[in-house]
């Protein structure tokens, strides 16, 4: 119960990596937002986890608007007083070669990937800076590194290490600190809706020779959540099984 009494908001949590965050911080004693744009996937998550005997409630809001983020952030401390972890999760991919990619694919994935983090982050940080504690953690990619078709997610989750870094610098002597997550290739319903041939392709790329899970990508997120994780900041950790290493060619 490494969370145990803790307020958590964890945004894209209805589904795939963001539900195992959820998941995983609600076992950890944690009362857990649970935020997606969809109400019935937000509903459904809920209820997943209370029936496994965790507390969680729903936020289905953009938080990519800034008047949704600001009133989910009212709400949160009208109801509960505090907000002790927010983990920045929520994410879309709108693929294609930059000969090819339109404004919107650029515009949609930036607002989405990065503007939200920034709208959520700064809005915790009000709370987390009055109360002298808290623990933000981006989950940005390994493809912030660099991806052929992907300069937009690769662009927004490049940016999410960076804002990660000065959040980091900014917020140091609040009692808050602000980490990242970056995973590989996830088994989630993004991966599953790639082709066969491009599933294979990654496997054949990776050194562990398997596909992470939710579960492995909410263990790290726990690990920087956790009270104890007090001098651990401005850091951004692969959850991959070796790919950002290097160009490993199996």
């Amino acid at each position: 119960m490494r969370l145990k009494g803790r307020i958590a908001l964890v945004t894209g949590s209805g589904r795939g990596i963001g539900k195992g965050i959820a998941a995983r911080f609600a076992r950890e004693g944690a009362l857990v937002g649970v935020n997606d744009i969809d109400p019935d996937r937000t509903d459904a998550a809920v209820r997943e986890i209370t029936v496994a005997g965790g507390q969680a409630f729903g936020l289905a809001v953009d938080v990519s608007d800034s008047a949704q983020v600001e009133a989910v952030f009212r709400t949160i401390i009208d109801s509960f007083g505090r907000l002790d972890v927010l983990v920045n999760n929520v994410g879309i991919i709108r693929d294609g070669f930059i000969t090819k990619m339109t404004d919107e694919d650029w515009d949609r994935v930036i607002r989405v990937n990065l503007r939200s983090y920034f709208l959520c982050a700064r809005a915790a940080a009000k709370i987390m800076i009055e109360q002298q504690y808290g623990r933000i953690i981006n989950i940005s990619s390994r493809a912030w590194l660099g991806n052929i078709g992907q300069a937009n997610y690769s662009a927004a989750k490049g940016g999410v290490v960076s804002l990660t870094r000065s959040l980091a610098l900014e917020l140091a002597r609040s009692g808050v600190t602000v980490n990242c997550v970056a995973p590989g290739i996830i088994e989630t319903a993004m991966f599953r809706s790639m082709s066969e041939k491009a599933q294979n392709r990654h496997l054949s790329v990776q050194p562990m020779k398997r596909i992470g899970t939710a579960a492995d990508v909410a263990y790290a997120c726990l690990g920087f959540a956790d009270e104890e994780a007090s001098y651990i900041t401005g850091q951004t950790l692969y959850v991959c099984g070796g790919k950002s290493l290097a160009n490993y060619m199996g």
